[in-house]
């Protein structure tokens, strides 16, 4: 197989004989000795407004041995020797118990797929609901009815990741990337995660995704138990004896030797449990800020000029970041190309935000977290669950702002000048239940709004437009990462409880979709490497 990478294509001609074609100019040779030629990588260059265009990589085969070998001599370089790809699972020795997975977000569903394969019948404990229910609970919520503490944005199966749009973009270099590509696709996710260059799987497919992978890992003797909280661990001369769960009220305890924690981020109950039996963990770095919404139809304009209308380019995204003066970070994140403000409260009396997208990305507005790097000493405290606390006391001012599940909303043009919104302009919101139109400083501390403010200004001189006055910005998002991290040693293990595997977002070690599932994978390589020796 030969790759050929680098090869740019006009909006209009995106297909396999353009790429054929184009392929066999570079390689100097006639499209007639190219087959099996397959798109591997596309993305979009919009640095030239009035060049917008495809770069893509494609690999084929070349029908003579004797062509291709001329090829390769040849030493362009943009050509090479395809790399074949493979990653396998090999059988293992059962566990003297069955292993258990706490979470079944990105990690912990990623861990227990690994663990089944190898012949492991791994427990997966699920605090919220299975996908169904879930969807059926966040939609009543939606609707304004009670927030469910059990089974919400956060919780339940498949993560958070379940409602922020299944964005796959990642800056893990990885080889098990691939792997978790084609289990999504296999799972139901459309082959362009394959190839795309930013690749989702959107929150309305993503759901069947999970059904389907949860069909599979059941079909190779894994359990799962939703609406099941892990509440204790039981730890014997520094090593892990047995766990107790929760489930309708009525507690039980298994026997464990090994257990991948996959929590997730918003476990605060599950942190204060760790802390209490006195699992090592940190205070972490994370960030604050809002949801900012434009119209898409904007955001098209700036990134892709008078390409803009192109159907062939979709709706347009943006990464933005920019450092201030007084060393603060302020960037955008899980940005949701024609996308959706969500409610992302996991507890009463709070409220959160977070950002989603349908497979098709076709609302009428782009929104992204703007967020604000908060460093440990922001926490006004040394304790390992002080940001835990920071961020509630940030989500319970928002609370208390309007008495309601209504999200505190303010026009960017208003922000800016610092004064309250009363009505809205060519942007309307699309966080449900509803927004509060004001002032978001109500719940933020001004450390925050006073960088959002600056940051907005900067941002606007890289894309045109972003600090346009009526783009809304619904406060507030702090649930961009875990606010404590999970001590663990190179053997991914807990340093105070042998056969206890933090792992994931939650535990500190991942950042999103991708590099949570990578880590869920090795946590359960390293549980079944040390159980072969």
């Amino acid at each position: 197989m030969i790759q050929i990478s680098d090869i740019k294509v006009p909006v209009g001609d995106m297909n396999i004989p353009y790429l054929t074609s184009a392929a066999a100019k570079l390689m100097k040779i006639s499209p007639s000795e190219l087959t099996n030629v397959r798109l591997t990588k596309k993305s979009v260059d919009a640095r030239k407004k009035d060049n917008v265009h495809f770069v893509c990589s494609v690999e084929c085969r070349l029908k003579s041995p004797a062509i291709e070998k001329l090829v390769l001599s040849r030493k362009i370089r943009n050509i090479s020797q395809a790399v074949p790809y493979s990653y396998s699972v090999k059988k293992t020795a059962p566990l003297p118990h069955r292993p258990i997975v706490a979470g079944s977000g990105p990690a912990g569903l990623f861990a227990a797929l690994v663990l089944a394969l190898s012949g492991q019948q791994p427990i997966i404990l699920e605090r919220g609901g299975d996908v169904k229910s879930r969807r059926d609970c966040v939609e009543k919520y939606f609707a304004g009815g009670q927030l469910d503490p059990v089974s919400n944005i956060q919780f339940g199966e498949g993560g958070a990741g379940t409602f922020s749009d299944g964005k796959l973009t990642t800056g893990t270099k990885d080889r098990r990337i691939r792997f978790v590509l084609e289990q999504f696709v296999r799972a139901g996710a459309s082959e362009e995660i394959l190839y795309n260059a930013k690749p989702h799987v959107g929150t309305d497919v993503l759901m069947n995704v999970l059904i389907n992978m949860r069909s599979r890992i059941t079909s190779l003797g894994g359990e799962y138990r939703f609406f099941t909280r892990l509440t204790d661990l039981c730890v014997r001369d520094g090593r892990l004896h047995s766990v107790t769960v929760s489930h309708n009220g009525q507690d039980e305890e298994l026997p464990a030797d090994s257990v991948i924690l996959a929590t997730g981020h918003s476990a605060r109950d599950t942190f204060e449990m760790l802390y209490r039996r006195g699992i090592p963990m940190i205070p972490k770095p994370f960030a604050v800020g809002a949801r900012i919404e434009h119209p898409q139809r904007m955001i098209n304009a700036a990134q892709y000029g008078a390409f803009a209308d192109r159907p062939e380019l979709g709706a347009a995204d943006y990464k933005l970041a920019v450092h201030l003066p007084d060393g603060r970070g302020v960037y955008t994140f899980c940005m949701c190309p024609g996308g959706y403000v969500v409610a992302a409260a996991s507890e009463p009396e709070s409220i959160a935000t977070n950002g989603m997208s349908l497979f098709a990305r076709d609302g009428s507005n782009a929104n992204s977290a703007l967020l604000v790097g908060v460093n440990t000493s922001d926490f006004g405290s040394e304790h390992p669950l002080a940001g835990v606390e920071f961020q509630r006391r940030i989500e319970r001012a928002a609370f208390a702002c309007t008495r309601s599940s209504a999200a505190p909303a303010q026009l960017v043009g208003d922000f800016l000048e610092g004064k309250p919104s009363v009505s809205f302009g060519d942007t309307l919101p699309t966080y449900r239940p509803s927004v509060a139109l004001g002032e978001i400083g109500c719940c933020l501390p001004a450390f925050i709004t006073d960088s959002m403010r600056t940051g907005i200004l900067l941002m606007d001189k890289k894309l045109k437009g972003f600090a346009h006055h009526d783009a809304v910005l619904t406060a507030p998002e702090t649930r961009s990462s875990s606010p404590v991290r999970i001590l663990r040693g190179e053997d991914m293990q807990s340093p105070a409880a042998a056969g206890l595997y933090p792992c994931g977002e939650g535990a500190g070690f991942a950042g999103g979709i991708m590099s949570a599932a990578v880590d869920g994978m090795k946590c359960a390589e390293t549980l079944l490497g040390m159980a072969s020796k």
